[in-house]
């Protein structure tokens, strides 16, 4: 498959927001990236894909096996759009961007919800010309968002699809997130809550807290058991040196603070904590649901997916289930998205919650 995909990336201004704390931002931009075919006037080709907590506008960059050349989502045929979350650090208005003084926003930056990350979006894509979309994508806090979509402009999207999440977060997921602010707050580099440096420190442990419920267990002792580490491990002297899972989530943590914004992180984290849309009835003309579970995900755990879908499924939505088999726990998404791609390809049809998959 080839990954080379020509699209057209922009800012785009929506002028001011209104947030749901009341808070006005006065100039919003929101970095726009289009794959593939024009959209066509009444959205049938328009994809939207949301991204997670640390994803980005170009979509094929971080989702290939379900965007791409001959993928369920062929920009031959669909019309690919990603936007730079709000809040985010890629592009869009966030913690990175200037704040009315002319200096960056950094922690003062206001409080987001999912619902404000939305109507950004949606400001975005109709300045460029798409006033609504065929199919809204999007898995862990894009699922939120894609979810949003559903409930906010049923006009706007044909059918959601929600991966690998469900309609609010649960106590884990908050303290989670709690945590991983914390860690990022005690960094040396933070002094009286403005950051002189970014606090890759922080950063770094709160990425090795979030990976500890992004993988599932298995697949920590399927690749890592208890050796010591590959990179320098000395196995006489294990007493000493690290383990391998150890030296994994120190790698992945580099990684992370290479190329994340720590206030970014705090910001979009705490949108997830307050994103709840439970006990909401169906409006006219609702949005198709899709909910998909992934086997061993501690963070979002299939059996509540499938209580949600349900749950929407008799507030009288058309609400589906699908079950992804997988060891990868909630990274399974990006980790196996071919296999999500095949999972999904015949969603057209009418599916229904269903019982509790048994093998599960």
């Amino acid at each position: 498959m080839s990954l080379i995909v020509d699209f057209v990336e922009r800012d785009v201004a929506v002028g001011p927001l209104t947030l749901v704390s009341g808070v006005v931002l006065d100039e919003v931009t929101q970095r726009v990236v289009l794959y593939g075919a024009a959209p066509e006037k009444n959205g049938a080709n328009v994809v939207l894909a949301p991204h997670a907590l640390t994803g980005s506008a170009r979509v094929i960059d971080w989702w290939t096996g379900l965007f791409g050349a001959d993928a369920l989502f062929d920009p031959a045929r669909w019309c690919i759009a990603g936007v730079n979350a709000l809040g985010g650090c890629y592009g869009s208005t966030g913690p990175t961007t200037p704040a009315p003084d002319g200096t960056r926003w950094g922690p003062r930056f206001p409080v987001l919800t999912v619902s404000d990350i939305v109507e950004a979006q949606r400001r975005a894509l109709h300045a460029v010309g798409i006033d609504r979309v065929a199919v809204v994508i999007g898995g862990s806090l894009g699922g939120f968002q894609a979810l949003q979509w559903a409930h906010a402009h049923p006009a706007d999207v044909d059918h959601a699809i929600v991966v690998g999440a469900f309609d609010h977060l649960r106590a884990q997921g908050i303290a989670q997130n709690g945590a991983a602010r914390d860690a990022i707050s005690l960094d040396p580099a933070f002094r009286d809550g403005w950051y002189e440096e970014t606090p890759r420190a922080g950063l770094r442990l709160a990425r090795a807290i979030a990976t500890l419920t992004y993988k599932s267990e298995a697949l920590f002792e399927a690749r890592f058991h208890n050796r010591p580490d590959r990179h320098g491990g000395d196995p006489a002297r294990v007493l000493a040196d690290r383990f391998d899972v150890e030296g994994y989530l120190l790698h992945q943590g580099d990684r992370f603070a290479d190329r994340i914004d720590a206030n970014s992180y705090r910001t979009l984290t705490r949108a997830m904590d307050l994103f709840d849309l439970r006990g909401r009835e169906r409006p006219a003309g609702a949005t198709r649901l899709t909910f998909v579970g992934i086997a061993g995900d501690q963070l979002y755990a299939p059996e509540f997916v499938w209580e949600c879908a349900g749950r929407w499924a008799e507030a009288g939505w058309d609400a589906s289930y699908r079950h992804l088999p997988s060891q990868h726990g909630h990274d399974a998404f990006l980790a196996e998205a071919g296999n999500l791609a095949q999972l999904l390809r015949d969603t057209l049809t009418r599916d229904t919650v269903g019982q509790w998959p048994r093998s599960a």
